[in-house]
């Protein structure tokens, strides 16, 4: 009985022995099939679970998976692209430069036009100043003026076969990467070149608020609402309804004395009102308020409907004589009501255009004496583009004191240059002026300045793609907003060098030799721009 007992005992005490061996034995090969790690663990109902899956027994260390790596963007420093506004007029009254005369049909008319176009394309201008509006007429479909005598011979005739003129000269411009702005005479009524008045006239429809001058010319009363109202209604049907990028007012506000034989300009309706209403301001003064607010209102309309359309003015090159000092002249603060300083010293305008078209010598008319007082008058820092009369200006030779003069607005406006020629006629009826340009100053390509006051949405940078294809790259170019972008900008490395290019909106695709005098074609980039002159952040391919 004994011997049982013990024996029984034996049996359990092995069967605990095999046991605890057993555990420990899986215990130990959990461990091996661990990672050397380790494995952050979680609770979850009191019991013990690892938070991935079990790594399978593998001899040598255990790699961690790697995760794809972001590409860094390569980081380099491209040359800055010159800035300088380049712009030439074009006048439509008394068919000054286009349409060359009043007979043409709709396809000479586009013929004409598209030549003055390639001339400045082709000589790297960048804008062109187009005159819509010679005289309360519209080169462009109106419903509050008639068509242009200067269009088609004859007040409220629009062309045949129909075409917008208008409509045409932006399409035409843009494509060639031209800004193009609207040229418009706020203030006067008919031409004596406009021929004969008829029905159809500003003079008879707006009769009650419409003064005829002693020299044939007809003038709405700057001081009369009704002027006012109907050419901001003319300005903003242009700005709603079509796809440019400025505006722009010359120096004609009230008449110069001499369209009236030197009398005074008769406005006495609206001056006897405003007496008899207890008005005090003297009759200079009231003149000027008017032109004033009417120059503000119309700043401030353009930006309600589009931001980025600039507003331009290009008022007569003295305000005043001894204004600076020793300079002599016309004053159209007195005799055109047009206190032009105020306007740039409140910022009304966005560029300012002052007609500059006097040579750099003699001093008391010097081209860049007046333009250094007009910039220490500019306090908004808008842009100071001067007028040079390019046709006309009278020095011993005519390019070369144009070139002094560009090359003077330069140094005088280094943050923001350029200029406007008056006219295209000075560009294409001098066989010097162009090659001169061309060869000069306007060698190299050119975006217009920015414009950092008027507000844009961001720009995003293109998708580039890069193909090497026999012995040389070929490079294309994508971008997600397309009607944002006026130009783009391509770079290419050659060695240590960059070279630029400034390509149309319309082009997406350029073509590099690999190899360039000895050296090997190395990166290419590209920006784009919008049509205020902002640049996007560049995309860029190392090879």
């Amino acid at each position: 009985m004994r011997i049982n007992v013990l024996r029984t005992i034996a049996f359990l005490c092995l069967i605990v022995v095999i046991a605890v061996s057993c555990k420990s034995r899986k215990s130990k090969e959990l461990k091996a099939a661990t990672p050397s790690s380790g494995v952050e663990v979680v609770k979850e109902k009191d019991s013990v679970l690892p938070q991935t899956p079990a790594a399978p027994v593998v001899s040598g260390p255990v790699k961690k998976s790697e995760e794809p790596k972001k590409e860094e963007k390569i980081k380099v420093q491209l040359p800055e692209v010159p800035r300088e506004f380049r712009a030439a007029w074009i006048a439509t009254v008394a068919n000054i430069n286009w349409p060359s005369k009043r007979n043409l049909t709709t396809a000479q008319q586009k013929e004409e036009a598209i030549h003055l176009l390639d001339i400045l394309k082709n000589n790297n201008f960048n804008a062109v100043i187009f005159q819509v509006r010679p005289s309360s007429d519209a080169l462009y479909d109106s419903k509050f003026e008639p068509w242009s005598y200067f269009l088609t011979g004859e007040i409220g005739k629009r062309p045949e076969p129909y075409y917008d003129p208008l409509e045409f000269w932006v399409e035409e411009a843009h494509k060639r990467g031209l800004e193009l702005h609207v040229w418009l005479n706020p203030y006067r009524a008919h031409h004596t070149n406009g021929g004969q008045v008829t029905s159809k006239s500003m003079v008879n429809t707006a009769s009650d608020y419409i003064v005829r001058l002693k020299n044939g010319m007809y003038w709405f009363d700057p001081a009369d609402k009704r002027t006012q109202d109907h050419a901001s209604r003319v300005v903003n049907d242009i700005v709603t309804r079509y796809d440019i990028d400025g505006v722009h007012f010359d120096d004609y506000f009230y008449p110069y004395a001499s369209y009236n034989g030197g009398a005074d300009f008769p406005d006495s309706k609206t001056w006897n009102v405003y007496k008899a209403n207890g008005g005090e301001l003297s009759r200079g003064d009231w003149r000027r308020s008017h032109v004033n607010n009417f120059i503000e209102r119309i700043y401030k309309e353009i930006k309600a409907e589009k931001p980025f359309v600039k507003f331009g003015l290009s008022p007569f090159g003295i305000w005043k004589p001894g204004y600076p000092a020793g300079v002599t002249g016309s004053s159209q603060y007195d005799e055109l009501y047009a206190d032009a300083k105020l306007w740039l010293n409140k910022g009304w305008i966005d560029y300012f255009t002052p007609q500059l078209y006097w040579p750099i010598e003699p001093a008391n008319q010097s081209f860049t004496t007046l333009l250094k007082w007009w910039e220490s008058e500019n306090t908004f820092q808008r842009h100071l583009w001067p007028g040079l009369n390019t046709v006309e200006v009278k020095a011993a030779h005519k390019p070369t004191e144009i070139v002094n003069q560009i090359n003077a607005t330069r140094s005088i406006v280094p943050k923001s240059p350029g200029v406007v020629h008056w006219s295209i006629a000075g560009l294409t009826k001098n066989a010097e002026m162009l090659p001169t340009l061309n060869n000069g100053p306007y060698k190299q390509k050119s975006l217009v300045p920015k414009s950092p006051w008027l507000k844009a949405n961001p720009l995003l940078a293109p998708t580039l793609l890069v193909t090497p294809e026999n012995g040389k790259v070929f490079a294309k170019w994508l971008h997600k907003q397309p009607e944002q972008v006026r130009h783009f900008i391509v770079f290419a490395k050659y060695g240590s060098e960059w070279e630029w290019d400034i390509v149309d909106n319309n082009i997406s695709a350029k073509e590099f030799a690999s190899n360039k005098s000895g050296e090997k074609l190395s990166a290419v980039a590209v920006k784009a721009v919008d049509r205020l002159g902002n640049e996007s952040e560049y995309e860029i391919k190392v090879f």
